[in-house]
Formats: structure tokens, C-alpha cells, sequence
């Protein structure tokens, strides 16, 4: 009596552990346009929390790390992902998308990759160099993201006049082969899925800037650091490009709750080789890189995690 008793209690706990798993409403993850690695890094995030964890996360496709940025820290998205750059305009208030408001309410959970900028062109317009652009017309993918919110700076950085033209990254390529743009400037994780389609199926010239551009850039937005694109990432780019960069982080609400904040980061760092099945650019998904971020306070659930892996946090990204 004593045994059916207990395997009763057994069966029960096991259907109360089902019922709340499946009543368990789903996070959703903010991500970026079709064609960038966001959206592709995105899913696998979300199917890796899925799998691994006892998490449901499903990825919402957005305008990218600005739209990102606003709506975790109004909770309308669980999770999110966002660039360093976009992240410190959030939190200043500074960038021209954030009108002056401040986002405080969003917190660092996991580092991701860094995101590199890079430009092409038709090999039949004769571009090749970043001055050629003067009085263009370029895309820069959403508006929102990363690459639409920095490359205008970039230029007036330069001192140079161009078309800035936005849209879905996937488009981008599209208007570029119609000629709507003269070239498409863009970042992501390397390699930049569209970048690899166009340059399967068109005739391709990458550029990016000499050592001078560069370090007029690096003046006057000194969030970038330089990086480098190796040659034959594409099979139309024969030399290594340098560029500048910027690191990528996914963010959460501050009011996440710290064991759900744990998980996350957890289950993303400790499943490195699922995360590259999905895109190459997590390879760069380690704890080890949680020390990129310098300001972005982290979540407690997340310095918990570091903690307990030893990671010796940047002093400025520890919650307040």
C-alpha cells in the first residue's frame, strides 16, 4: 500500500512538473533582419535554450539592437541582442534614435561576437574604396540597427556626403543588383550570410578604409576597435581588409528573475558547440569574452554564473 501510495506520488509530481513546464509562458528573443547573422545567431539561440534548457524561447525577427534596446527595457521582449556602440547611446541617452531618453533598465547576460563593418560593390561600377562613395547612394540595412545607426556617423565622420538608403539587409543585396544603391555597407558576425550570397552569385568588389579613415573613425566614435577580415572568408576577397568592430552582447530586462538570468547564460555558454553548428561567429560565444563589456551593468544572474566559473568582471559592468 505503502509502495502504490509513493508511485502515486511520483506520477502526480511528474504531471505537476509537465503541467507547469507547458503552462510556462515562452521568451521571446529580439533579433534583426533577414540576411544578418542576428537573425541566424537569433534561432540558433532560441532552439539551444529550447533543447537545453527547460526554457521555451522563440526569436522574433526586429529592426535590430535599437528596436532591441527599447523594447526589453519596456518589456515587451524577454531578451535581446544588441552592439556595444547602440548599447552605450541607450544608456547615455545619446544616439539621435533615442531622443534624449535613457534605457537603464536593460542588463548584460552573455557575450556573442564581435560585428565587423564592411562594404561591397558590383565589380561593373568600378567602386573599390570608401572615398568612392562621395555623393552615392548606399544601404545600410534597417535603420534601427547597428550598421544603419553608425555608418551616417561614419560619414560625417569622413567628412563625406552620401544617400544613406535603409531596409531589410536581404533587400539591400536585391537594390544593389537593380542598381537602386551604388553599394552596400554593413556589419555582422563574420561571414555576413547576404555577403556570402552575393558574393556566390555576382561579380564582387570588398573594401573597407585605409589606416587614416580608420583612425579619423576611431576619433570621433572611440567605441570601435580595430579588427580585421581575413581573405578568402569570401572567395571574391583576396586579401585581409581592415576594419574597426564592435562586440555584441544579449541583454535582458533588470527585473528577470535571477535564476531565469542564470539559465540563460549558463545554457549559451556551456553549449559552444551547438552555437557554432548554427553560425561560425559563435565561436566567440565564451564566458571568457564577458570581460568585452566595460559599462553595460551586468544582470545579477549572470555575474552569479561568472562567479561560479571564476571570470573576473570588468568593475564598470557590475550592477550598481
Amino acid at each position: 500500500m505503502v509502495a502504490v501510495r509513493f508511485g502515486l506520488s511520483v506520477v502526480a509530481a511528474m504531471l505537476l512538473g509537465a503541467a507547469v513546464a507547458f503552462a510556462q509562458p515562452a521568451l521571446t528573443l529580439g533579433t534583426a533582419s533577414v540576411g544578418g547573422t542576428y537573425y541566424v545567431y537569433g534561432e540558433t539561440v532560441a532552439k539551444v535554450l529550447s533543447e537545453k534548457s527547460k526554457l521555451k524561447v522563440v526569436a522574433q525577427q526586429t529592426q535590430g539592437p535599437n528596436q532591441n534596446i527599447v523594447m526589453v527595457d519596456e518589456k515587451k521582449l524577454e531578451l535581446g541582442m544588441v552592439t556595444m556602440g547602440v548599447a552605450l547611446q541607450g544608456l547615455q541617452g545619446t544616439g539621435p534614435w533615442t531622443k534624449g531618453r535613457k534605457f537603464e533598465n536593460i542588463r548584460a547576460l552573455f557575450p556573442m561576437y564581435e560585428m565587423t563593418l564592411q562594404c561591397l560593390a558590383l565589380k561593373k561600377t568600378g567602386i573599390t574604396s570608401f572615398a568612392q562613395l562621395e555623393g552615392k547612394t548606399v544601404g545600410t540595412g534597417p535603420k534601427a540597427g547597428t550598421p544603419g545607426t553608425y555608418f551616417p556617423l561614419i560619414f560625417d565622420a569622413l567628412g563625406m556626403k552620401v544617400m544613406a538608403r535603409n531596409g531589410q539587409s536581404a533587400d539591400m543585396g536585391i537594390q544593389m543588383g537593380d542598381g537602386v544603391v551604388d553599394a552596400f555597407c554593413f556589419g555582422a558576425g563574420l561571414p555576413i550570410p547576404i555577403f556570402s550570397e552575393l558574393d556566390a552569385g555576382q561579380q564582387i568588389n570588398f573594401f573597407t578604409w585605409t589606416d587614416d579613415e580608420i583612425a579619423r573613425i576611431r576619433k570621433a566614435l572611440p567605441e570601435f576597435s580595430e579588427s580585421k577580415i581575413p581573405k578568402g572568408l569570401y572567395k571574391q576577397q583576396a586579401a585581409d581588409q581592415k576594419t574597426v568592430g564592435l562586440f555584441n552582447f544579449a541583454i535582458a530586462n533588470k527585473d528577470m528573475g535571477d535564476d531565469v538570468a542564470y539559465l540563460v547564460t549558463k545554457t549559451i555558454l556551456e553549449n559552444n558547440s551547438a552555437m557554432v553548428k548554427g553560425h561560425p561567429a559563435a565561436k566567440e560565444t565564451i564566458a571568457a569574452n564577458a570581460v568585452r563589456n566595460s559599462f553595460l551593468p551586468f544582470h545579477p544572474g549572470a555575474v552569479r554564473y561568472y562567479k561560479d566559473k571564476g571570470i573576473k568582471l570588468d568593475p564598470g559592468a557590475l550592477p550598481k
